[in-house]
C-alpha cells in the first residue's frame, strides 16, 4: 500500500513538472520578433528558416541578416544559449554563438573564428530609455585572417569588446582590444618608389595592438572616447580621443528616421540632398568638448628622416635641421600667430629627440559643430583659438 501511494505521488509530481515545463517553455518566435523589433532601430533584422527551442537554448536555423540599407547576408546557424524570459516580457541571452566565416572572392579569402556575443538584453518593446535598448555586454572573435593568392596579408589573433551598464543606469562604460594585429606590406607597393619606401622604413611586416576605452551618458548625450590607441612595434603609438555632448537617444532616433526616409525615396539624388540637410540640422544638437592626438615614437621618426634625407643626398640629421628651419615659414602662411610659435617649438624639440608629440583641443566651453564648420569655411585661422588648441612635445 505504501509502495502504491509513493508510486502515485511520483507519477503525479512528474506530470505536474511536465505541465509546468510546457507552460513556461520559451517562445522562440516571440524572442526573434522582439530581437528584430529592437535591433531594427540600430542596424537591421534577422530572419531564420526555423526557430528550434531546447530548454534554455534557442537555435536559429539557416539565419540571415538584412541591414537597413543593403542586401541580406547569409549567416547559417545561430545558437542562443542561457535564454531567460523576464517577467516584463523582455529576454536575457547568456551567449549568442555564430558560425565561423570562410569566404573567398577574386583570390582573396576571409576567415573568422569564435564569433560570440554575451550578456544580451532584448527589451519587451523598443523605446528611448536605456532599459528599452538592445544591448550586449561583450563581443568576441578568435582569429581573423585575410589571405590573398595564398599569402596571409592581414590577421588579428583575437578581439574583445565589453560594455558595462552602471548600477544607477546613468550610462555605459566600454572598452575593447584587438590583439596581435599583423599586416604583410611586402607586396603592397604599386610603384618601385613605394616599394622602396616600405623597405627602407622597415614596414614589410608590421605588428601591434589596438585598444579603446570610453563612456556614454545617454541623458546629456555625452560620449567620452578617452582612448583609441594603435601601438605598432618598432613604429610608435598613436592615441586619439575626443569628447562630445548631445548624442542622446532622441538624437539617435532622429538620425535613424532621416536615414530611413532617405532609403525610401526612389530619387537617390533628392534623397541624398534631403539627408544632407537633415544631418546638418541634427549637427546643431552636437557640441564639441575636447579632443587629443598623441604620438609616441618607437624609432619610425629616425628611419623616416634618414630615408627622406637620402632622397636629397643629405643625412637624417641634416633633414631634421632643414625641417626645423622650414616649419616657421610654412606656419606663417596660416596666420595663426598665437599657435605657430608653440608648434614650431614643439616640432624642433621632437626632431632633436623624438619621444612624443601631443595636440590638444580644450575649449573654455562646448562649441556647437555648425560653428566649427562655419569657421572652417570662412575663417579657418580662428579655429585654434575657438577650440583652445595646444601643441607640445616630449611631455
Amino acid at each position: 500500500m505504501t509502495f502504491y501511494r509513493t508510486t502515485r505521488l511520483m507519477l503525479s509530481s512528474a506530470a505536474i513538472l511536465s505541465f509546468a515545463g510546457s507552460a513556461f517553455a520559451l517562445d522562440g518566435q516571440d524572442l526573434l520578433k522582439k530581437i528584430n523589433a529592437a535591433y531594427s532601430q540600430q542596424g537591421g533584422t534577422v530572419a531564420a528558416d526555423s526557430v528550434d527551442v531546447d530548454g534554455t537554448t534557442v537555435t536559429l536555423k539557416n539565419a540571415s541578416f538584412k541591414p537597413n540599407a543593403g542586401e541580406a547576408i547569409s549567416i547559417g546557424e545561430i545558437t542562443l544559449s542561457g535564454v531567460e524570459e523576464q517577467d516584463d516580457g523582455s529576454y536575457y541571452i547568456e551567449e549568442a554563438a555564430f558560425p565561423d566565416i570562410n569566404t573567398s572572392k577574386d583570390g582573396v579569402t576571409l576567415s573568422a573564428q569564435e564569433l560570440t556575443l554575451g550578456g544580451i538584453s532584448v527589451p519587451a518593446q523598443p523605446g528611448d530609455t536605456i532599459d528599452s535598448m538592445f544591448f550586449a555586454e561583450s563581443a568576441h572573435t578568435g582569429a581573423v585572417k585575410i589571405v590573398k593568392d595564398g599569402t596571409e596579408v592581414f590577421s588579428v589573433l583575437e578581439s574583445d569588446a565589453n560594455a558595462t551598464l552602471r548600477e544607477d543606469e546613468s550610462g555605459f562604460d566600454f572598452d575593447g582590444t584587438f590583439k596581435s594585429i599583423k599586416a604583410d606590406l611586402s607586396q603592397a607597393g604599386d610603384t618601385p618608389d613605394s616599394k622602396e619606401a616600405i623597405e627602407k622604413l622597415a614596414l614589410q611586416h608590421v605588428q601591434g595592438d589596438i585598444t579603446m576605452k570610453g563612456a556614454w551618458d545617454p541623458q546629456p548625450g555625452t560620449v567620452d572616447l578617452s582612448e583609441i590607441s594603435l601601438d605598432i612595434t618598432n613604429v610608435g603609438k598613436l592615441n586619439f580621443g575626443f569628447k562630445i555632448s548631445g548624442y542622446t537617444m532622441a538624437f539617435i532616433k532622429s538620425m535613424q528616421d532621416a536615414m530611413k526616409q532617405s532609403e525610401a525615396n526612389p530619387n537617390k539624388e533628392e534623397a541624398q540632398q534631403a539627408l544632407g540637410l537633415a544631418m546638418l540640422g541634427l549637427a546643431q544638437q552636437l557640441n564639441f568638448e575636447g579632443a587629443q592626438i598623441r604620438f609616441e615614437d618607437a624609432s619610425i621618426t629616425k628611419r623616416t628622416l634618414d630615408y627622406a634625407g637620402s632622397k636629397q643626398n643629405v643625412s637624417g640629421q641634416q633633414m631634421a635641421e632643414s625641417l626645423k628651419a622650414m616649419t616657421p615659414i610654412m606656419l606663417a602662411q596660416l596666420n595663426i600667430p598665437e599657435l605657430q610659435n608653440a608648434i614650431a617649438a614643439a616640432v624642433s624639440t621632437f626632431l632633436d629627440n623624438p619621444k612624443s608629440l601631443t595636440v590638444k583641443a580644450t575649449p573654455e566651453k562646448p562649441v556647437v559643430f555648425p560653428m566649427i564648420v562655419g569657421a572652417a569655411m570662412g575663417a579657418p585661422n580662428t579655429i585654434p583659438q575657438m577650440l583652445g588648441v595646444k601643441v607640445s612635445a616630449n611631455d
